[in-house]
């Protein structure tokens, strides 16, 4: 039986691990959005405002959100964003 996000168990402890971080995320003009929890605890997020687009949300996403979400809600095995260009298929020599 699959469960909405919306009514997900552990979505108000994700929230909250979320809200510790934006704040950050604000002040480069960026937010997150929670789009999915999956069967294997997978958390899919959406990258909002400039995070969307900024080169270093590869890094942003793995060093500060899903540490974040983890350490407040270890069920969560990962965190995936659905609009993250991986560093590994960005332009050599980007920059912001």
């Amino acid at each position: 039986m699959e469960v909405s996000v919306d009514s997900h168990p552990l979505l108000p402890r994700i929230e909250q691990a979320l809200d510790g971080i934006r704040p950050y995320l604000a002040a480069d003009g960026g937010n997150v959005r929670v789009l999915e929890i999956t069967d294997d605890m997978v958390l899919r997020l959406e990258l909002l405002g400039a995070c969307g687009t900024c080169p270093m949300s590869p890094m942003t996403l793995k060093a500060g959100v899903e540490e974040s979400v983890k350490k407040a809600v270890p069920e969560i095995r990962s965190v995936e964003a659905i609009n993250v260009t991986p560093m590994s298929e960005q332009p050599a020599g980007q920059v912001r």
